[in-house]
């Protein structure tokens, strides 16, 4: 494409006023422009309206996150699945918070024996042998510890 505008050619100039006037038809209230900009004036500060994304709760996470609740919200026990005041032992609580033996229930309780051989050695075969052995706080770190992985491999 050739623009040359020579004066050679067809064309004819423009009239500047005419181009500005109608320019003024189509935007009849152009913003202003700034007279000079201030040396030392700080930038104005900008909304922010984009929100970060949401990270959903994978189902594991959800489960380990559920079932501390309950222990904390109804006691934990040892030596037994429920007692007469209605703590529950680890398993428990797995159960009660996943409502059913699903694959969330099944990961939770894979994720949460394995923390527990993590802090407290590889000798642990169960969820309730580890549980029945060690102190509300020992038990509680191991919790934590699972919820913490499971949030960090989004499951």
């Amino acid at each position: 494409m050739n623009t040359r505008t020579d004066s050679s050619t067809d064309f004819t100039p423009v009239d500047q006023d005419l181009y500005e006037k109608a320019f003024q038809l189509l935007d009849p209230d152009p913003i202003p422009e700034p007279a000079a900009p201030a040396a030392l004036a700080a930038p104005a500060a900008v909304p922010l309206t984009a929100t970060l994304p949401m990270r959903l709760t994978g189902p594991v996470e959800k489960v380990l996150t559920d079932a501390l609740a309950f222990l904390d919200t109804h006691g934990w026990t040892r030596y037994s699945l429920i007692n007469t005041e209605g703590a529950r032992c680890s398993i428990g609580a797995l159960r009660a918070a996943a409502g059913s033996r699903n694959a969330a229930y099944c990961d939770a309780g894979n994720l949460l024996l394995d923390e527990a051989r993590r802090q407290h050695g590889k000798k642990w075969e169960t969820i309730p042998s580890w549980n029945d052995c060690h102190s509300g706080a020992e038990v509680r770190s191991v919790w934590e510890a699972a919820i913490r992985r499971a949030h960090h491999l989004n499951i």
